[in-house]
C-alpha cells in the first residue's frame, strides 16, 4: 500500500554518478534526502511524463513533470517527479519531489495452522 506524501526531496549531487542524460531530461539524482535521511536509488521501476497545454492559450502541449518509480536501499518503493517550472518564485528550487511512499513488503512466514509445535 502507497502512503501520499508530495513533499520536496533534496537531491544529492554526486561527481560521476549522473549516468547519460538525454537532452532535455532531468537526471535522476542518485541519492537524495527526505525528512532528514539520506537515501540511495537502487534501481529505477518505471518512467513517464506528464504534460500539459501551453499556458499561453497556444495549441502546443509541454511536458510539466518527469516522474520515476524508484526502489531505494532499503527496500522501499517511491515514485518522485522533477518540475520542469517552479510552482512559485519562492519555491523555485523545490523542483524534486517525493510523491509516494510504499513500504517494504517482509516475506511471509507460515500460515498460522502451519506451526510446528503451536497448540501442543
Amino acid at each position: 500500500m502507497s502512503t501520499f506524501v508530495s513533499e520536496p526531496i533534496t537531491p544529492i549531487v554526486e561527481a560521476g554518478s549522473a549516468g547519460p542524460a538525454r537532452i532535455g531530461e532531468p537526471v535522476l539524482p542518485a541519492a537524495f534526502v527526505w525528512r532528514g535521511t539520506e537515501y540511495r536509488v537502487e534501481s529505477v521501476l518505471g518512467q513517464w511524463k506528464e504534460s500539459g497545454p501551453c499556458r499561453s492559450g497556444s495549441s502546443e502541449r509541454y511536458v510539466r513533470k518527469h516522474w520515476y518509480r524508484i526502489r531505494v536501499t532499503d527496500g522501499k518503493e517511491m515514485e518522485v517527479y522533477f518540475e520542469r517550472q517552479a510552482r512559485s518564485s519562492n519555491q523555485r528550487k523545490k523542483r524534486w519531489w517525493l510523491f509516494t511512499v510504499s513500504e517494504r513488503k517482509e516475506k511471509e512466514g507460515p500460515a498460522s495452522g502451519d506451526r510446528q509445535g503451536f497448540g501442543k
